[in-house]
């Protein structure tokens, strides 16, 4: 599968997430976030928390569930880069959270409060 392919689908994964934190009140502050050292997939403000939210999709579960992929590299660059974003938009003194979200086979489980701040 060519990178451009598997992009794609990683965005419409993501929009897909987007869609199921929008259908349950959240409101979608960014997508695609990006700083140096690390980015973040989706931020959204959900039930009275800004969620950091890591996207991982799999077309099945033939290799394991997409957020076992989520590392403790991952989960690193996941938090400098929120830690950047909270900073910025002067969110420090809110309740932050980071969320993991799997898509397989179009269908969505979100983790709420996944993994704590790791430096």
């Amino acid at each position: 599968m060519s990178r451009e392919s598997t992009v794609a689908r990683g965005r419409a994964a993501e929009r897909l997430v987007a869609a199921w934190y929008e259908a349950r009140g959240a409101q979608v502050l960014r997508m695609n976030y990006a700083v140096r050292g690390g980015e973040i997939d989706l931020i959204v403000r959900h039930d009275g928390c800004v969620a950091f939210v890591e996207v991982k999709m799999r077309a099945d579960a033939d290799f394991g569930r997409p957020a076992e992929a989520v590392t403790p590299a991952k989960r690193r660059r996941v938090c400098r880069a929120a830690l950047k974003y909270a900073q910025v938009e002067g969110l420090l003194d809110e309740c932050l959270r980071f969320d993991v979200a799997e898509v397989c086979a179009s269908r969505v489980n979100v983790y709420v409060n996944a993994f704590d701040y790791e430096e």
